[in-house]
């Protein structure tokens, strides 16, 4: 097979992350985790369930003084390409529940905690129905008040969020932060910087998925080695070389971060949008993105896009980069602010 060009191989790396787990009780890496559950305080409850026959690994975080006889909003929330529910968007999810929500941060199934194979699968309407399972769970739950449920996307998460959010109306209010379009990439490259190719890549996954059915075997782009620091510094975009550090290097890592996508995914993946379909979208739509990122034009592009509602608003954070929306206190205090006083709001 012909190499595997840019677009791939910086998915690979983005999401390789091989960093050994901190010692917490559920893995948390996340800044101010939490490390027990203590009575009148917000707890964690990890919990699995099937979507499609498939079991999903999820962590619940349920407010202080949580009781069951009560009705409270839910959100669930969806993580970045790459990660996992211990790093940002457990985070989040943590934070809600600090502020009164019942809220599910999930590992997207084939990949993290949660079953499925080929591991790292990533196809669009797979991650869509993981949101829609997510909401099937926790609207079952006990205290969960099933007509208050919002949506919160991360990253990839977040453009799979809006995808979700186009078509299930079960979500009342939808946010997203960092958004990142991952059809868009992976159909033009990182800021429409591989249009030229397209054709040439959607050949490279055909071949994969007819090696595929002749071998019964998955095809991976070609593992390399990790980047040295001149090669590092040398990519183009900011949000690779700011995702080598979160997933690889940083105290953020998680050893189930990340994982190759098979190439034949890239079918999938090239012919989706999260925004062709944005005027769907009728439900309040707030979407945070950082001043400096490069991946802002995603966010731009899906405001503009999103005419089906009258209540929609961004959020700019001053000075912030992609990833650095994911982990600088500054930064995520303003986010944390901006997305709860949205939810209390909407819900």
């Amino acid at each position: 097979m012909k190499k595997i060009l840019t677009t791939i191989f910086i998915a690979c790396i983005i999401s390789s992350g091989m960093a050994q787990e901190k010692q917490n009780p559920w893995g948390l890496v996340y800044d101010d985790a939490l490390t027990e559950n203590v009575s009148g305080a917000v707890q964690l409850r990890p919990v699995t369930y099937d979507v499609d026959g498939i079991t999903a690994a999820a962590n619940v975080y349920l407010p202080a003084e949580y009781d069951a006889n009560k009705k409270y909003p839910a959100i669930v929330v969806s993580h970045p390409n790459g990660g996992v529910k211990e790093q940002v968007s457990g985070m989040f999810a943590q934070k809600l529940a600090e502020a009164g929500f019942i809220a599910i941060a999930f590992d997207a199934r084939y990949q993290g905690a949660s079953g499925g194979e080929p591991r790292g699968t990533d196809k669009p309407a797979n991650r869509i129905e993981d949101i829609r399972g997510m909401i099937d769970f926790i609207s079952g739950y006990p205290g969960v008040d099933k007509d208050r449920i919002g949506a919160f996307g991360i990253c990839g998460g977040g453009g799979y969020t809006l995808g979700a959010a186009q078509s299930d109306k079960r979500i009342k209010a939808v946010a997203t932060l960092s958004m990142f379009n991952t059809g868009r990439v992976r159909r033009n490259g990182y800021c429409d910087s591989q249009i030229q190719t397209i054709q040439e890549r959607l050949a490279q996954a055909s071949t994969a998925r007819q090696q595929e059915a002749e071998t019964g075997v998955t095809v991976y782009p070609p593992k390399r080695a990790t980047p040295t620091q001149e090669e590092i510094d040398a990519m183009p975009f900011e949000l690779y070389r700011e995702g080598i550090f979160y997933y690889q290097t940083s105290k953020y890592a998680h050893a189930n971060n990340g994982s190759s996508n098979p190439v034949s995914n890239m079918l999938d993946l090239m012919t989706w949008d999260a925004t062709d379909r944005m005027p769907l979208i009728n439900q309040p739509l707030l979407m945070i993105v950082g001043e400096k990122a490069d991946s802002r034009y995603m966010t731009d592009e899906a405001m503009e896009k999103a005419t089906g509602t009258v209540d929609k608003s961004i959020f700019i954070v001053p000075g912030a980069t992609h990833i650095q929306t994911y982990y600088v206190p500054e930064y995520v205090e303003q986010e944390r602010e901006k997305v709860v006083d949205f939810f209390q709001t909407k819900l």
